[in-house]
């Protein structure tokens, strides 16, 4: 008989969907624009804009040239409908006298020449338009076909100069826009690279912080280690001296013994185990103010920042054995207790400098007396 489902397996379908949902996700991490690519499209962008605004301004001043070309054109033919009306006016005149006749030949001659700078402006345009017939150039041309061409050439350039106007006020509603387009986009590359150097910002004071972390604590335990004890000392000294009340400071110096056996017996993963569990102990009998530090392998530290009492520190003490002890219990070693030396700036020792010094001897002096106990400095057993 064949063994059945198991009711907590997932159907085959909802599998499907969900490593898909998986990949999915995995292609959308791995094909997420980073900063790099994202400055790099931007400036494209703003490069493409640039070009296109050049070109649009070339392409305005350009139309305006046109434009004024079409008013030079429309001025030369307003000169010419002038010469035009002047032949009329002598071509209506009722006395056929040679006055007339000269003024007529004169004004036909005035027209001739306004038709010759006419063509001239019209035949040198810088885009294509119709050029004028050399037959109606000549004093003898036909007044009506003058007449038709000087209409026409006038509608043809006034035309010519509003299409050029109004593809001058599109041409500079669409700078406008691509200004505005350039701005925005300059503005999010400013932001973008502001936020940027924030993240890195952030990033390299992380950095900054894990890096001083790590120089300042024990790797295993997350004590303070011997270099954050002396700093901490130093401070906790110079504090002292410049108070209006100077107050007493103190180091706890405490040997672990028993605690090679532990790595020799039950090896060096027990003794870490150890190790880790009586710092966290140690931690939480002390005042938030106070430094806990590891000096060495199974050596630890205690600069308390401020007491009254010689009694105080005897408490401090004890509490920091009892945490040995309990430890000792808890992981079932059976052979670990502690010593503790306790010096005292100024009370016992006049230099601070040498309060960790000092605290480490009378250490030695409680383990040569038995051990599992503590002593103060310059105290007789």
């Amino acid at each position: 008989m064949a063994p059945e489902a198991s009711k907590t397996s997932i159907p085959i379908p909802e599998r499907t969907r969900t490593q898909r949902a998986a990949r999915g996700r995995a292609l959308a991490i791995r094909f997420r624009p980073g900063p790099a690519p994202i400055a790099a499209a931007a400036l494209i962008c703003l490069l493409i804009g640039l070009l296109y605004l050049a070109q649009q301004i070339r392409t305005i001043f350009s139309d305006q040239l046109k434009q004024e070309y079409a008013g030079l054109v429309l001025e030369a033919v307003e000169r010419a409908e002038g010469a035009r009306s002047l032949v009329g006016v002598w071509q209506q005149l009722p006395d056929a006298t040679e006055t007339r006749a000269a003024g007529y030949r004169h004004a036909r001659t005035e027209l001739a020449h306004r038709l010759t700078s006419l063509a001239a402006l019209v035949n040198a345009s810088p885009s294509a338009a119709p050029h004028l017939p050399p037959s109606l150039l000549t004093a003898d041309a036909d007044l009506p076909d003058t007449d038709a061409l000087l209409s026409t050439v006038s509608a043809y350039w006034r035309a010519q100069r509003d299409a050029d106007s109004a593809d001058v006020r599109l041409r500079i509603a669409h700078v406008a826009r691509t200004l505005i387009a350039l701005a925005a986009l300059l503005f999010c590359m400013l932001i973008t690279a502001l936020g940027m150097y924030a993240k890195r910002n952030r990033l390299l004071a992380g950095q900054s912080h894990e890096f001083e972390y790590a120089a300042l604590h024990d790797p295993m335990t997350g004590l303070s280690n011997r270099r954050k004890l002396f700093a901490a000392l130093e401070e906790a000294a110079t504090k002292s001296s410049v108070s209006a009340a100077p107050h007493k400071i103190a180091v706890l110096y405490v040997d672990l013994d028993g605690f090679k056996q532990v790595n020799d017996s039950l090896g060096h993963r027990v003794g870490d185990q150890f190790l880790i569990a009586v710092s966290k102990r140690f931690r939480e009998s002390v005042r938030k103010g106070d430094v806990v530090a590891r000096i060495g392998g199974d050596e630890f530290a205690v600069l308390v920042r401020e007491f009254s009492t010689n009694a105080e520190l005897g408490e401090i003490a004890r509490r920091l054995i009892a945490c040995v002890v309990q430890t000792d219990k808890d992981i079932g070693v059976g052979l670990v207790r502690a010593s503790i030396g306790i010096a005292s700036f100024p009370d016992s020792v006049d230099d601070y400098h040498r309060l960790v010094a000092a605290a480490d001897e009378a250490m030695y002096r409680v383990k040569r007396s038995g051990k599992n106990s503590y002593a103060f400095v310059g105290e007789t057993r």
